[in-house]
């Protein structure tokens, strides 16, 4: 599967609001999630193999209250790696409704997503 082809079924299945999906299918055991500097430690901080990055989407999970909408663009490729911003519209438990946006960028390598890194404001 090309870096393309990864990145066309990741915008896909994200668009459908199947993340957990899209990790099991398209992501390699040794996969790392990247957050942004100074971002706290935890559940919610960067995660190294697939269990962990399935933890950190359960931890994630728990605390939305309710979903409101999603907002994946198109991926820009460029060799092994693409890009692709992505907008929650979301209710969480004890912070209300927000828009959340970031950049996502992931790297495939041997047809799975080894790395991906969020970038987004904090506060």
């Amino acid at each position: 599967m090309s870096t393309e082809s990864v990145a066309k079924r990741l915008v896909e299945l994200c668009r459908a609001g199947q993340f957990e999906a899209a990790q099991k299918e398209l992501y390699a055991q040794d996969a790392v999630s990247i957050e942004p500097e100074g971002a706290p430690a935890g559940a919610m901080g960067d995660a190294k193999g697939l269990d962990a990055i399935f933890k950190k989407g359960e931890a994630f999970q728990a605390g939305v209250e309710e979903m409101h909408g999603v907002k994946v663009s198109d991926a820009v490729v460029a060799g092994n790696w693409f890009s692709l911003s992505m907008m929650l519209d979301v209710t969480m438990k004890g912070h209300g409704r927000m828009e959340m946006a970031e950049i996502c960028l992931y790297h495939v390598k041997n047809d799975k997503v080894d790395r991906e890194q969020f970038f987004y404001d904090m506060g």
